[in-house]
């Protein structure tokens, strides 16, 4: 694109494959935890209300509506109670192990090495998440992300979440970039296609999943490697 000089990238969901890295790390303590006999007979089952309930506390802890502490506490006893399973009987140490394996998981979108090699030869990549620190930084050290990026800015460190002006504001300052020379890829129209526009930064919607596109978003790619024909 003419006049780019930074692409800011969103992490999860968009680079690294969250709900594949979660699904295969739940599969691991479904038999770990021997789910079956406390009622779980599917684990299927399972891991598609975790992603619905995951899916939507994430969503309301990009808007600031719960904390950290909040969203951990709650989308794994949500899952078990709707599933007919009370939460005491699970170990309390379920969800410690959920966050200790998942970031160690290393499935990137398809295409994702090659979009990267090829965009980092071209401008100068960031990443701005609003993933908890610890994990964040553990899934880009461990799937080799580091080397492509110059910043990654977490919002834990800035103090506010995606779409929070704020945090676009001091992305845009570390990377010593302006507004039209930037622009943001991120699979939330919430956190990341809108935060960035009504900063005032371009963004393009990653919509694997085929969600209906608003009108007012004008820039959509469902597969990572058609950025290689629009940069």
């Amino acid at each position: 694109m003419q006049n780019k000089k930074h692409i800011f990238f969103d992490l999860d969901h968009t680079i690294w494959d969250f709900d594949r890295n979660a699904e295969e790390t739940l599969n691991e303590l479904y038999h770990t935890y021997n789910l079956n006999e406390l009622g779980l007979k599917s684990c299927a089952d399972f891991i598609a209300t975790y992603t619905e309930n995951n899916h939507q506390l994430w969503a309301d802890y990009h808007l600031g509506k719960i904390t950290k502490d909040f969203l951990r506490a709650e989308r794994f006893s949500k899952t078990f109670v709707q599933l007919g399973i009370h939460p005491d009987s699970v170990p309390h140490q379920f969800e410690d192990d959920y966050v200790r394996i998942s970031p160690t998981k290393t499935n990137l979108f398809e295409g994702a090495e090659n979009v990267l090699s090829y965009l980092k030869e071209k401008y100068t990549l960031h990443i701005i998440s609003n993933g908890f620190k610890e994990t964040t930084l553990t899934k880009m050290k461990l799937s080799g992300l580091n080397p492509y990026f110059d910043n990654v800015i977490i919002s834990e460190d800035v103090g506010v979440n995606k779409p929070n002006p704020m945090i676009f504001k001091y992305a845009l300052d570390k990377a010593k970039g302006l507004k039209e020379e930037s622009i943001m890829i991120g699979d939330s129209l919430e956190a990341d296609v809108y935060g960035a526009l009504n900063f005032g930064m371009e963004a393009i919607f990653f919509n694997p999943m085929k969600k209906e596109k608003p009108e007012d978003v004008k820039k959509e790619i469902i597969h990572l490697e058609e950025l290689l024909t629009l940069f």
